[in-house]
């Protein structure tokens, strides 16, 4: 049951250290870069759950699905890739709209796991797991669209590009 916790630590871990290390002001300017960090951090954790523990991956998706291993091992890389892509200013927005996507295609494998008691990371513990599953699925959507994608917070982050002047 500590999946979820570790997941939270993954995505405030970069900010939080920039936040020691190099002070408010230059987290908050760069709030975008290290969120998307975060996440690529989380996304290299999911990566490494999908071959570390392959088995109850699979048992994770209804027996009707065909090529189930090669599903959990194909979802991983994309989950890596993902996670690199975290980490390059460049693709971050992409990445982080490919995360959400992720997120969302996901989540029946969740609530298939979560009902019938099978899995890993507190899916045993049945339909109540998605009381604590659901909600950690709606911050990881939330950090990518309004950490990683959405930059309303007037502050220019790394993957902004200067406008010029028409004048």
């Amino acid at each position: 049951m500590l999946t979820p916790f570790i997941i939270l630590v993954l995505l405030a871990a970069p900010w939080g250290l920039a936040l020691l290390i190099s002070g408010r002001e230059n987290a908050l300017l760069n709030r975008q870069k290290y969120a998307c960090w975060g996440l690529g951090l989380a996304f290299i954790f999911f990566f490494i759950g999908h071959f570390v523990k392959t088995q109850g991956m699979v048992e994770m998706l209804p027996a009707w699905i065909p090529w189930r291993v090669v599903i959990i091992y194909v979802t991983g890389v994309l989950e890596l890739i993902i996670g690199f892509m975290l980490f390059v200013p460049s693709l971050q927005k992409v990445a982080a709209k490919l995360a959400i996507v992720i997120f969302v295609l996901f989540f029946p494998a969740n609530i298939y796991a979560a009902i019938n008691y099978i899995g890993l990371g507190g899916h045993q513990w049945g339909p109540i797991y998605l009381f604590i599953r659901a909600p950690l699925q709606i911050i990881l959507i939330g950090w990518a669209w309004f950490l990683c994608i959405n930059n309303r917070s007037g502050l220019k982050s790394q993957t902004d590009k200067p406008v010029k002047n028409k004048n």
